[in-house]
């Protein structure tokens, strides 16, 4: 059985659900499909407001937010490549829409950084951190996600259909009352991001 994550979170307090004013950070390699998770996130903050994607690399495809359910008039996309005008662009972004995904530059320095956190805090605007080099600064995300393997099920040897791919996460942090959670999502690349029933919020014990 799988549950959508979404309505999981709602129904049975599921780690994965970004609530007003948190901050999460997402850690792990391309191809762990961690920005369709990120975008999970934003999707309920979508129906009352403009979600925004700060998109570094240019790679993002609308079409993934539309998946998660963030309807194609709520959404934003924003392009900045500049590690120097970032943190400005992701700034404005936070004091106009409902929540905002960030793409952090390599290069991004901590004290921006810091700055974007408390500023989500403030406006009660839930953000997603996915750095594109290192991680997020020690005590900026009250929620870490970290992609801690990957499988992929109908694709062989590079040829085939890909059927499903399942993620590997332990999340972490004070938005899980500092525990620290292991957990398996799978997709199909198409349709929503599902939690794994009886895997997911599996306790693993307490983070310092």
């Amino acid at each position: 059985m799988v549950a959508d994550i979404t309505s999981w979170g709602r129904a049975s307090r599921d780690p994965l659900r970004l609530r007003r004013g948190q901050v999460a950070a997402l850690d792990g390699a391309p191809g762990y499909g961690l920005t369709r998770i990120g975008l999970s996130l934003l999707a309920e903050h979508a129906t009352s407001g403009p979600i925004a994607y700060l998109d570094v690399r240019g790679w993002l495809s609308p079409l993934a937010a539309w998946e998660m359910g963030i309807a194609p008039d709520r959404l934003l996309v924003a392009r900045c490549g500049d590690v120097v005008r970032w943190g400005r662009a992701a700034a404005a972004l936070l004091d106009g829409v409902r929540g905002l995904y960030a793409e952090v530059p390599a290069g991004a320095r901590d004290a921006v950084i810091r700055r974007l956190g408390a500023m989500a805090r403030r406006s009660g605007t839930p953000l997603v951190l996915r750095p594109l080099r290192g991680s997020v600064p020690a005590g900026v995300a009250t929620m870490r996600i970290a992609a801690a393997g990957v499988r992929w099920d109908g694709v062989d040897h590079g040829h085939g259909r890909l059927r499903t791919r399942t993620t590997q996460l332990v999340v972490s942090g004070k938005a899980v009352r500092g525990m620290t959670q292991q957990m398996e999502v799978e997709d199909d690349g198409a349709n929503a991001v599902r939690v794994v029933s009886d895997l997911g919020a599996a306790r693993a014990g307490r983070t310092g």
